[in-house]
Formats: structure tokens, sequence, C-alpha cells
């Protein structure tokens, strides 16, 4: 069972509106309390998950790509003419290619090629083009890929770089943060995100903490440098993101593959929530830490839905172990 929390009476959840265009939709994602996944924790603790698949671009990721963008726009960086260009594992590239789409700039991602269909597939529909770079390199190679292109014509491109843009995480500090805030009507004592780029634990985490410095801000990683959570870092093993400042964070919870996709399959069939193996590993770590809990409200972030991992190993996995019966997992 899920219980929806927005407290924000304007908000287009609760009151649809008419807006120019697609972008106005981002943010004002909903936060729901997990509780049959959850049961077995201490009566005064609260899971609640802040299910950013409802932005317009599908994920977390739409946030910062705006922020990125608008601030290029106005300081000069980004012209008419230019080509938007950036390094991302799929949902980034996604962001910016609708956002692109929408404001009338050409879009070209360098992406890993092993990241999934799914998210291919949308970014070239919204009429970006995409590099791939080496799938052994996983995000790394792709950094690396995008710095050499840009290098080759720096005036033709703009690149957001979101690893080490500050709009990045600042985008988190003026939405995110703020929304988990009023949404849980200042009772957050918890608040637990995936490391990416860092933006979202650092920028909501920032924001968090200057409204209550007893608010304890952790972070889920991979638990090693080989592992299956698309969109993820193993920060021992990674090029860090600029905008990652690990002394901020109060802990940081290393979270195993497998028990990522697990909680992944439980979520669709105990609280009817298809997501991503990234909010599994927000799950599993707010759980980590709920479970030391009497009293508190733990705030995870869901980056996005699942449906856009339907090819990946996250459900291939599932259908080779399990009995599912004729359960059809095509597109």
């Amino acid at each position: 069972m899920l219980t929806a929390l927005n407290q924000d009476a304007a908000s287009p959840l609760r009151r649809p509106r008419k807006v120019d265009g697609i972008i106005e939709l981002v943010g004002n994602t909903p936060l729901v309390e997990v509780r049959r996944t959850t049961r077995g924790l201490s009566r005064g603790v609260r899971v609640l998950a802040k299910l950013e698949g409802f932005n317009p671009g599908g994920s977390v990721k739409d946030r910062p790509a705006l922020g990125m963008i608008r601030d290029a726009i106005d300081n000069g960086r980004l012209k008419p003419g230019r080509t938007i260009i950036d390094s991302t594992s799929g949902n980034t590239g996604i962001a910016i290619a609708m956002i692109g789409a929408a404001l009338g700039y050409p879009v070209r991602l360098v992406v890993p090629a092993n990241v999934s269909e799914e998210r291919k597939n949308i970014i070239r529909l919204f009429g970006a083009e995409i590099v791939y770079s080496d799938p052994l390199e996983g995000s790394d190679g792709a950094i690396r890929l995008c710095r050499k292109i840009v290098a080759e014509d720096p005036e033709g491109y703009f690149k957001p770089d979101q690893y080490f843009n500050p709009m990045n995480s600042q985008a988190h500090y003026e939405t995110t943060g703020p929304e988990i805030y009023r949404q849980t009507e200042g009772r957050v004592t918890h608040f637990v995100a995936g490391i990416g780029t860092g933006g979202t634990v650092m920028g909501a985490g920032r924001f968090l903490k200057e409204r209550d410095p007893r608010i304890r801000v952790i972070a889920a990683e991979p638990d090693s440098e080989m592992h299956g959570l698309e969109g993820l870092k193993h920060m021992a093993s990674s090029i860090v993101p600029g905008i990652y400042h690990e002394e901020e964070l109060d802990l940081k919870i290393p979270v195993s593959t497998e028990d990522a996709y697990e909680m992944v399959y439980r979520l669709s069939q105990e609280e009817g929530l298809l997501v991503g193996q990234s909010s599994g590993a927000a799950l599993v770590a707010a759980m980590d830490v709920a479970r030391r809990l009497t009293h508190g409200t733990v705030v995870a972030v869901f980056p996005d839905f699942g449906a856009r991992y339907m090819t990946t190993n996250l459900w291939t996995t599932w259908k080779e172990s399990l009995d599912v019966g004729n359960v059809d997992f095509s597109i």
C-alpha cells in the first residue's frame, strides 16, 4: 500500500494546469509512503519515496538538465547554431534531448554502447544524435570520448558537463530539497539518494541541512567496481565528479547489484511500483538506515521507472531465475 504525500495545494498533481511548454512540468513530483515492503520496522519509522519518474522526461535528470541549459542560455554560452553535447548513461541524455527539442537546439550525446535499448530509442525519438563509447569503459569512457569530440570543435558545441557543472546540484538545491521538506512538513530526518553525478544527494542534501542540521544525508553506491546498477558510480574506481563532495555526507552505504535487483522485484509485486535498479539501490540503503531507528522519516529518491530497463540484465535475469509463466518480455 502506498500513501501519497503532496501538501502543496498548488501542485499540478492536485490542480491540473495549462502550461506553455513541456519543460514547465519539470519538478513537483509526488512523494509516497512505502508500506508493505517496509514491514517489520519500528512503528515510529516511515520510509517515503520521491517518484522522479513523473518528470516529463521520465527521470530525476530533467531537473539538472533544465537548470544547466537555462543557465547557459542566460549567460550566453548556449547560442543559436551551437549543438548541445554531453556524456551520459542515458537519463541525462533523454532529458537533454527532450529539452533541446522543446527549445530548438540540436543535441549530440555520447553514450556507453551497453545502455538499455529503450533509452537509446527514446533519445533517438527526441531527434538527438548518439555517439557510442566503449561499453567496457562505462560512464568514464563516455566522458573521455565526449571531451575529445568537443576539443576538435570547441566553438560548435555547448557541453553542460553534468559531472562538473555546479548548476547540476543547484537545481536539486532549488527544487528537490524544498519539495521534500514541504511534502514532509519538515519531518524528514534522513535523506537517501544514489550517486551518479552526485548532483541529487549534494544539492538536495545541502538544502535540507540548511533547514535542519539534524537531518542526515546518506548516499547509496554500488559495492564494487564491476556492478550492474546503471546510472550509479562506484566512486573509488571512477572519475570523481567535480560537484561531488563526500565530506558533506553523513554516511555512504554500499549496495550489491543482487540486493538492488531483488528490491526492484519486491517493489513491483508488493507496492505496484515498477522502478529502475538505482531506485532499488536507494531503497536498500534507506531500509538499512530505517532498521536502526525507533523514530524517523526516511526519504529515498527513486530516479526513474522501470519500463526503460526491460531489455537489461535487471529483468532478463529475473526471467531466467524465477518461474514467471508466460510473461512476454519482448518490446
